[in-house]
Order: structure tokens, then sequence, then C-alpha cells
């Protein structure tokens, strides 16, 4: 929609004809081929599966022999060596020692056992990267398992089958509970999985997708299947996968409220950022900066407008204006950090015991060790949550300001857009972000800190990990609301002096947004029923339609070479385009995302890049 008089037409558009999303016919996406070797998964491959993309995974070619070899390795340790899981008992019971003949049965009991999960399963794409994930770690071959383990579960994935994993149970010390029913599962015995939208007992589903109903796990290979974090490892990155969409949307909503206010530039200015000397503060400034750059309303000409008789300049916008790209670095920091971590626990072996060649002599020998412990990434999940849980705090603020005329620099009080009083406008709207920030806050306790002894004092530390990562998505959930508020107030700020601003024009990445909105949501004129606008609005930002396309810079062109030296010593030296710099530096979407997100791309104005 173009700013000035039509913006101000808009506005008058009766009645509350609110459109659905089109969803345009998409071909299939390609199916995504994977060879895992143990240590070549990455966060594309991960956000595609989470993104519904069809996979074909399996082994690489030379993986089946290190695992044959490392399997023959362990079964000869077994000979000098009493193994925890092996030819020993687990947890408490981890004294008793087990015969070659209660081998097949013991690893039936160990997932039986621990297959003791209750609450709502968890998404079918983060199983399916759970898997995936599980298979690429065992492919390592620091376990001891046949490559016919590893290639069951990826059976299960490439058929469609999703093994029913409950959501409570894990402590974050190893995923034993949901990893049991997966194994379980992979067994073909009574374990629930879904298929093409039905969902029964694995022993009757296998067959309907084509895969054999009876799988074996042999001695050693069902703990590896339970030990290891493997699902908090899934479901993080899900967190991730979503928390990056959001932080997007959180700079775009942020880049229209800056419209509405006209603010001040001053706290986006490269130099201040620079002098911080944070990397991801500097990005954010540099996108938020392309996204209003030309903008007429941000400038002392707009700020005038609304009142020319009694203006008087602006000093400086509030702390929350002003420091709101330290804020949304904050989130970006710790998502990268979340990143780096979780490409690394993809490919690590993170079960015990792990086995490996002697050092000294011959053979193999196995090693005894924690390395299924989720401390880490518990941890990154408590801090991203706690970053989120700001990142809400400020962006409920700033729709409360947009409702004060004294807050607002001069918008209609309550956002009203007809006669103020008689029309309450979105005093209630925003009072939806204020109720979830609490709930925000109250999940953004880490719970790392909150460890309880289990087991017989056996497992006397627990990192309560997927309880820190169901809170994490709790808070995103409650996130889409609060930044759903923000966008529609903005907007609307936006359209109620759409016509004292005629003639300037708004930013080339606030204008789209703007109008992204208003193809679904009319601006507000007389008091009307406003849940279904603001349901229509987070339905945008959780379909990722609100995320801002920010132009790359031109690349700079290339400086002659002098041919001399005494021409190199003439030739002053070309400055280094920072700014340009920081905006390329800008965190890249996956290329992989879901159909969606290809679409609307196809859909963006010439000239546009992520």
């Amino acid at each position: 929609m173009a700013t000035g008089a039509g913006l101000l037409a808009a506005l008058f558009v009766p009645g509350q004809a609110t459109a659905e999303p089109d969803r345009p016919a998409i071909p299939p996406a390609a199916v995504l081929g994977l060879a895992l070797d143990g240590k070549s998964f990455t966060l594309r491959d991960a956000f595609a599966i989470l993104d519904g993309r069809p996979i074909h995974a399996r082994l690489a070619p030379d993986v089946a022999d290190v695992l044959d070899r490392t399997r023959a390795g362990a079964l000869a340790a077994l000979d000098s060596q009493r193994v925890y899981g092996w030819n020993q008992a687990l947890g408490p019971l981890k004294d008793r020692p087990l015969s070659l003949e209660e081998a097949e049965q013991f690893q039936r009991n160990v997932l039986r056992s621990h297959a003791a999960g209750v609450g709502e399963p968890l998404p079918d794409d983060v199983v399916r990267l759970a898997l995936v994930i599980k298979a690429n770690q065992l492919a390592r071959g620091k376990v001891g398992v046949r490559p016919a383990v590893p290639q069951r579960l990826l059976d299960l994935v490439n058929a469609g089958v999703v093994p029913r994993m409950p959501g409570i149970g894990s402590l974050g010390t190893g995923d034993l509970q949901p990893q049991a029913a997966a194994g379980l599962a992979a067994l073909g015995g009574e374990a629930p999985v879904r298929y093409r939208g039905m969902e029964g007992p694995a022993s009757a589903m296998l067959p309907r997708a084509g895969l054999p109903r009876d799988f074996t796990f042999q001695a050693g290979e069902a703990l590896p299947i339970v030990s290891g974090s493997t699902v908090l490892a899934a479901t993080l990155m899900h967190a991730v996968h979503r928390a990056t969409a959001l932080a997007d949307q959180a700079e775009g909503a942020f880049a229209l409220f800056m419209e509405a206010t006209r603010a001040e530039r001053g706290s986006l200015d490269a130099r201040t950022h620079r002098e911080r000397h944070i990397p991801e503060e500097n990005a954010v400034a540099a996108r938020l900066r392309a996204m209003v750059a030309g903008s007429g309303w941000m400038t002392e000409e707009g700020r005038r407008r609304l009142d020319p008789a009694n203006y008087e300049p602006r000093i400086q916008d509030a702390v929350s204006v002003r420091a709101a790209p330290h804020i949304l670095a904050g989130l970006r920091q710790v998502l990268a950090d979340a990143r780096q971590a979780l490409v690394r626990e993809a490919n690590s072996s993170t079960s015990n015991p792990l086995i490996f060649r002697r050092e000294k002599g011959r053979g193999y020998e196995f090693v005894m060790g924690g390395n299924w412990d989720g401390s880490v990434m518990g941890h990154l999940a408590d801090s991203l949550n706690a970053e989120l849980a700001d990142v809400g705090v400020l962006s409920e603020g700033l729709s409360g300001r947009l409702l004060s005329p004294r807050w607002s620099y001069g918008l209609p009080a309550n956002l009203a857009g007809g006669t103020v009083g008689l029309n309450s406008g979105m005093v209630q709207v925003q009072t939806v972000a204020a109720a979830l920030v609490p709930e925000m806050q109250v999940r953004a306790t880490p719970a790392g800190t909150l460890s309880r002894p289990v087991k017989d004092g056996q497992e006397d530390h627990n990192t309560m990990a997927m309880a820190s990562v169901r809170h994490l998505h709790e808070t995103l959930d409650r996130l889409e609301i609060v930044l759903a508020v923000q966008y529609l107030m903005a907007a609307q700020g936006i359209d109620l002096i759409a016509a004292k601003m005629a003639g300037l024009p708004l930013g080339p990445v606030t204008r789209t947004l703007h109008a992204e909105l208003r193809r679904y949501v009319p601006p507000l004129a007389d008091d009307r029923y406003l849940t279904p606008d603001l349901e229509q609005v987070i339905r945008l930002v959780r379909e990722r339609r609100l995320v801002p396309v920010v132009p790359r810079p031109a690349p700079a062109a290339a400086t002659p070479r002098p041919r001399d030296a005494d021409a190199r010593l003439k030739t002053p030296a070309t400055p280094r385009p920072r700014d340009a710099a920081l905006r390329a530096a800008a965190t890249p979407r996956p290329r992989d995302g879901d159909a969606r997100l290809r679409a609307a791309a196809a859909r963006r104005p010439a000239g546009t890049a992520h």
C-alpha cells in the first residue's frame, strides 16, 4: 500500500473483511538426500527436515566397514572387560552381571522399561530429525552397533513412519523415555507409530509402510538407542529455527514502530555501534538502517508534520528505542552460540560406554563416561529463553507507548481510528501482550539450576534440559502473539497519521511490511470485533510472512590496479565500506526453508534479496 492519501483511504474501509493468507499452488519440494558419516550433518539439513521437506537418508559408503570392525572389536573386548549395558545391567543395577544367553532379552527389556514417558507427543518433524541425528551419531563407529541399527532408524524415516515420542519424562541426562519409545517401534513391537495420518502399534503399521515388521537388537545395541541427548538436540534445533524467524520479525516490528513514532535515527548510527565491538549489534543496527533508509517520516520534517505550531526538536528517544539494537543483539548472540553447539552435538558420540582402539597394544577397549549429558544445551536453552523473554518485554513496552499521545509523540489516544472516546481503539489489543509477558518471564526461570538426584543416587545430577526446552517452546508460542500485537498496532499508528505525512515516503522495507499486513487486515476506523484481526496477524507471524527482506548492498566497483610502484604511492587507499560489510554479514536464512517461504520470495519486488 502506498503512503499518503492511499494509506488514509485504506483507513476507512468499511466492515471487517480480513482475507485469509493466500496459498498458491506450490510444486513438491525436492527430496533431500543425506549420506550420513557422523561428521558432516549441518543445520541446513536439520532445518530442511523441520520444515517438512521429504528426505532420503542412508549411511555413507564407508560407514558399514567402520561399524563392522568396531563391532567385532567390542565383542572381543567383552572377554576381558565388565561393561555397563553389555554384560552388566543398568542404573542402580549396574553391578549385576548378564550372561550371553540373556543379551537379546535384555535389549528388549531395556526398551520396555525405559519407555515410560507421558504427555503430548513431540512434533513429527522433530521426531524425524531426532532419528536422523541418532543414526548420524551411531555412524561415527564409537558405540559398537551393527550397520543395520542406524539403517533401521533411517528406514523408518524414509518410509514416512514416525514413532510416537512422549514429550515428558527425560531429565536431559540422556533422552531415555522418548528414545526408548522409538527403539520399541524399530523392534516392530507394541509402541505406537504414525503413518500417512493413521496411528497404531508398530507391529501393524510397519508392514503397511513396506518395512519388515520385526527387528532384533543384539548385545549392547539397545543402550546406544536410549543413551545420549539426541531428542534434546532435535527439540532445541526446532526452537532455534523458530527463534531465528521471530528474531527477524522482532526487527521488522521495531522498524515499523520507529516509522509510526518518527523516531530519531541517531540510535542506529554505525559509529556508535562499532564502538561497542559486538558483531551481532552491528549487524542488527545495519539491518534496521536498511529497513528505514530514505524514510521521510523519521526526519525533522516528518516529526514536525503532526503539530507544526508547537514543534520542538526531539533530543533523543526513550531508552527502549535507543537500546533496541543492543537488546535484539543479545538474542542473536545466543542463537549463534546455540547453532555452533548443535552442529557439534549432531556430529558427536553421545552414548555411554564408548569403544576405542587401544592406545597401547592391540584390539579395542570400552570407556565409560558421561557423554550423554545435556548440560551445555540445557543452559543454552535457558539463556535463549531469557533473551526471548526480554525481547517480549521490549515488544510489549513499545506497543504500550503507541497508545499514549505523549509517549508516541502525537498519535491518537489508544490508536482509535474514529472519534476518540466514542471509540476505544486498540487498548485491549495491547493488553493481550501485557497478559502474556509475565507468563514468558515465569518460564524463563532457568530449569538447569534445579537438578534432582534419582535412581538410588546413581544419577545424582540431572540437567533438566528437556524442561528448559519445553519452556522455551512455550515462550516462543507467546512471543509470536506479542510480536503480532506490535505489528498490528504499529501499522495502525502509521495509517492514522498518513494524511499529515503526505508526500513523505516510508522506508523500503517498512513499506513492504506494512503493505503485506494490510493485504489481510484493514486499518481500524470505528471500533470493531478485533479478535479476528489479531488472530490473522498471529497467523502471518507464525507462517513467517512478516519476515523483513533486507536488500543486500550493491558490490563496490573494483579499484583499478596501478601498474607501477609510483602509481601505487599516488593512488589513495579505497575506504572500506563498513556499513555494506555489516549488512552483508546479516544472519543468512536456511536455503532449504519450507515451500511457503520459497513462494513468498518469488512474489517479492525485483531487486530485493535475503
